[in-house]
């Protein structure tokens, strides 16, 4: 009954697993050197949405979604903020933990494994000799390791790329110990005695080797998902293919997927552009329920955008769902469901490859039809709360409204913006910041 499109193929298939009744997930998770914003907040609720449908169609979900507990980033943080880059382990666990609370309100399940890659380092290391004694890998002389890319025939497959024009728009690269401007770092060595010791010497894992590893650890060499943001399909996870598939000499996942990005206005939501909303910000000013609502009503492969214009219209539809269903008693099961004619057509969305703006078009459709029907409406908001994770209890919080004194600000802001007068422009953005707005300025 499920479909999904394969970033791989390219196609929307039916999804059939490597076991029946089994389905083995892995979603790569965050690298915790910052506050997580509201584009990772998208991705694990598009994917938790998964996890919540695959269960209630009867499969047994094991789900592994990881933390780049080690990493370029997350040292310079701790030698800027506690100034010693051997502190990181502090910095990584203030947010992980602050992640956990932002998952929790947005009422994500937590994984069955969420695996740190400081606490797997032998089982990495095993990885990358494994790879040297196939002949993929190899040890340059400063004691970095390199994923040798010519030695995989199919690189470039997910991400559509080949490998020569790959390799003609390669910048000249600084690091004349490797082979291939393309080849990348599975371990980085370091100064004797620092971070991990392993046959190369001391180093630590570099970034794409620890997914590959860790799948196959906790899941198995050959999987059914593989899931994250269509930011990661090149590099890292074109490189986990690569990695994966050349030591164990067959297919690494079976279906890879992919959300779509955040954008905030005409632009991708990114840190070099300075327009990062952080999850937790947006979540002390929005109702989680809103806010995973605003997610899922949209389709998690299309491009959203975000402004708290849209989230407050999405609240005012929330509220519509809240009121529809909250003196009804949500029951049901998938074989009944199907005997349903609308809650069966809300099914069918679901599990077109998780087309929940279809599915809420269905309610808003026949909201009049379901409070005549007892029976279909218990239907409909056992599917809200269970499969799409909306509660569905009265709002605690509101968003902010846009009143007369914000808009001055925010015209007044523009006017500065106008005649170059920066410093006048980023007062009044903190005073919109005390109200509760973030102003996201877009390049002309």
């Amino acid at each position: 009954m499920l479909k999904v499109t394969n970033t791989l193929t390219g196609k929307k298939e039916k999804f059939v697993p490597i076991h029946p009744d089994k389905v083995l997930m892995y979603v790569c998770g965050i690298t915790p050197y910052d506050r997580a914003h509201i584009g990772h907040g998208r991705c694990y609720t598009s994917f938790d949405v998964l996890y919540r449908l695959l269960t209630f169609l009867g499969y047994q979900v094991k789900y592994v979604r990881n933390f780049t507990d080690i990493d370029d980033k997350l040292l310079k943080r701790a030698e800027q903020q506690l100034g010693d880059k051997f502190r990181y382990q502090e910095i990584a666990n203030t947010f992980i933990k602050s992640y956990h609370d932002d998952m929790f309100a947005l009422d994500t399940v937590k994984p069955h494994t969420e695996p740190r890659v400081t606490q797997n380092i032998d089982l990495i290391i095993d990885f990358i000799q494994g790879l040297i004694d196939k002949g993929h890998a190899y040890v340059a002389a400063n004691g970095d390791v390199y994923f040798d890319v010519r030695s995989f025939k199919e690189y470039g497959k997910l991400s559509k790329r080949n490998i020569d024009e790959l390799r003609a728009g390669a910048r000249v690269d600084v690091k004349e110990e490797k082979k291939d401007p393309l080849d990348f770092a599975l371990w980085k060595s370091e100064p004797e005695g620092q971070f991990w010791k392993s046959p190369w010497g001391y180093g630590r894992p570099g970034w794409h080797i620890e997914c590959s590893a860790l799948a196959s650890y906790y899941l198995g060499d050959h999987i059914d998902i593989h899931a994250g943001g269509l930011d990661l399909v090149f590099p890292h996870h074109e490189n986990e293919i690569a990695q994966s598939e050349s030591l164990h000499g067959a297919p690494f996942a079976r279906y890879w997927m992919h959300n779509g990005f955040v954008n905030m206005g005409v632009e991708k939501m990114s840190k070099s552009l300075g327009n990062i909303v952080a999850l937790d910000d947006l979540l002390q000013k929005v109702d989680p329920m809103v806010v995973r609502y605003y997610y899922l009503s949209h389709h998690y492969r299309a491009p959203m955008e975000f402004s708290f214009e849209l989230v407050q219209q999405a609240q005012k539809s929330y509220q519509k769902l809240i009121t529809a269903f909250e003196n009804i008693d949500a029951a049901g099961d998938y074989a009944t469901m199907r005997t349903m004619p609308i809650v069966s057509k809300m099914l069918d969305f679901l599990c077109d490859d998780l087309n929940t703006p279809g599915m809420f078009g269905v309610i808003f459709e026949h909201l009049s039809d379901l409070k005549e029907d007892d029976q279909q409406a218990a239907a409909t908001k056992l599917l809200l709360q269970q499969v799409l994770g909306l509660t569905l209890v009265p709002l605690t919080q509101k968003v902010v409204e846009i009143t007369p004194e914000i808009q001055k600000l925010l015209d007044e802001r523009e006017a500065a913006r106008s005649t170059k007068n920066w410093d006048r422009a980023d007062q009044i953005r903190d005073q919109l910041q005390k109200l509760g707005v973030v102003v996201q300025d877009r390049k002309n």
